[in-house]
């Protein structure tokens, strides 16, 4: 196998800044005959329900089902799979999901509500989902790592129902797939996947109920499609592709910032891979790894795609530097493998997931840490957060006036109102106002 050639950038050079901007380019135009694909599938989901979905189950999925019914698998189907798992499976799934809800139960947001002096009440209720929608991957990518990330804060939230989707290619599922719903207390699970699968949960059929948001990852149908309905129902966000960015003080095992940098470069040729580090002997070091290991590994022309065309080792002058490049990058993974990562972490202002120390692989992360795996990509951690219970509930202002309080109120809300010409506004607040 031939030697791999990754990309080099000094952030010394005067133009570094475009190389960077280049490096972190990525062109997710939507494929307009995608679009009109996926446009006319949700057109016909709603506008024929059960029918339509059968009818691109069948079609893509390469089934016969002749009623909605068989969709559907029932609650023993689940607990099957759990009961069949072999028990090292069994412990890892328990012990992961453990983990993930002992998070999660940390992040539960509650109602609460002041009083003003004059009586009036304000403050906020929080309240959760009534539905949600969980689509899971399905054939070859089986991810029961995503069932737990996805449903388990959604239950740790309240939300009233959850309803899975996932696609059975040949009417074949993961069982590890099913032990994982079974696990987190999903209560339905649909044999469906795709953008009519997305399209059922944003509108309903006869047989598939209409949620309040969708969450979980799919390929480009399944992203098109929930932008499409987005505003119908919520969504998590649209994902792009894998990515994780690795500061090193070139301390560490160059072996293991290697695999690091696999890790989310087996995901598939458009992941993302950067190593930033101060010594530029390092860096080399760790492009030998990279050669030496890279036969050894099953997806290694995968990983070969990858770190070819969008993986990069970038030499800084210290490790404040390296902070600065990559408040840029705004990744979705950094690992600070430093001996002081806590002061670094002091300044990292923009990133997903910040796995600190020499010790600490962005694998556990995605699977038992505890932390939610999904999380914000191409450079979108800038302004928005990892997957949460959060997302799962929703916050309603509360309002209670005393009659002092409307009163008082009722004055400068007049006065407002009608400096905006909206009369019925100030006259509504002026009935309340005890001169008035």
């Amino acid at each position: 196998m031939s030697e791999l050639s990754i990309l080099k950038l000094n952030a010394a050079s005067p133009d570094f800044n475009r190389q960077l901007k280049n490096l972190l380019a990525f062109d997710e135009t939507d494929d307009l005959d995608i679009h009109q694909r996926v446009l006319a599938i949700i057109a016909d989901v709603r506008n024929n329900g059960d029918k339509a979905v059968i009818d691109y189950t069948n079609r893509f999925d390469h089934r016969q089902i002749t009623a909605a019914a068989e969709l559907e698998l029932p609650p023993e189907t689940l607990k099957a799979a759990w009961n069949g798992l072999p028990a090292e499976q069994a412990q890892a799934l328990q012990t992961a999901a453990e983990r993930v809800r002992a998070y999660a139960e940390h992040q539960k947001i509650e109602s609460w509500q002041y009083t003003e002096a004059d009586g009036t009440v304000l403050g906020q209720k929080i309240t959760p989902l009534d539905r949600v929608g969980l689509y899971v991957p399905g054939g070859k990518a089986a991810y029961p790592s995503s069932v737990l990330m996805n449903a388990i804060p959604a239950k740790v939230a309240g939300v009233g129902e959850l309803i899975m989707v996932v696609p059975a290619p040949g009417g074949e599922t993961n069982q590890l797939v099913l032990a994982a719903a079974y696990l987190a207390d999903v209560d339905r699970v649909f044999t469906i996947g795709g953008a009519q699968a997305v399209a059922a949960l944003a509108y309903g059929t006869e047989t598939i109920p209409a949620v309040a948001k969708i969450v979980g990852p799919g390929n480009i149908y399944v992203a098109t499609a929930k932008k499409l309905v987005f505003g119908q129902v919520g969504i998590d966000m649209i994902a792009g592709p894998s990515e994780i960015l690795i500061i090193c003080d070139g301390q560490t095992n160059p072996d293991w910032i290697a695999m690091d940098l696999f890790s989310q470069a087996e995901h598939d040729e458009n992941a993302q891979s950067i190593l930033i580090g101060t010594d530029a002997a390092y860096l080399d070091a760790v492009e030998q790894s990279i050669n030496r290991l890279l036969p050894t590994m099953e997806r290694a022309e995968i990983i070969r795609t990858s770190l070819t065309t969008r993986g990069a080792l970038i030499k800084v002058d210290d490790l404040n530097q390296a902070a600065e490049v990559a408040n840029i990058i705004a990744p979705e993974h950094l690992e600070l493998s430093v001996a002081e990562p806590k002061a670094l972490c002091e300044k990292i202002r923009h990133a997903g997931a910040i796995f600190m120390g020499r010790y600490t692989a962005e694998a556990l992360g995605d699977y038992c840490a505890g932390p939610n795996h999904v999380l914000p990509t191409s450079s979108t951690a800038r302004f928005s957060s990892p997957l949460g219970v959060y997302d799962f509930q929703k916050r309603s202002s509360l309002i209670n006036c005393s009659a002092a309080g409307a009163d008082t109120l009722g004055k400068t809300a007049s006065i407002l109102a009608r400096g905006e010409s909206l009369t019925a506004h100030a006259r509504s607040a002026e009935y309340r106002i005890k001169s008035a």
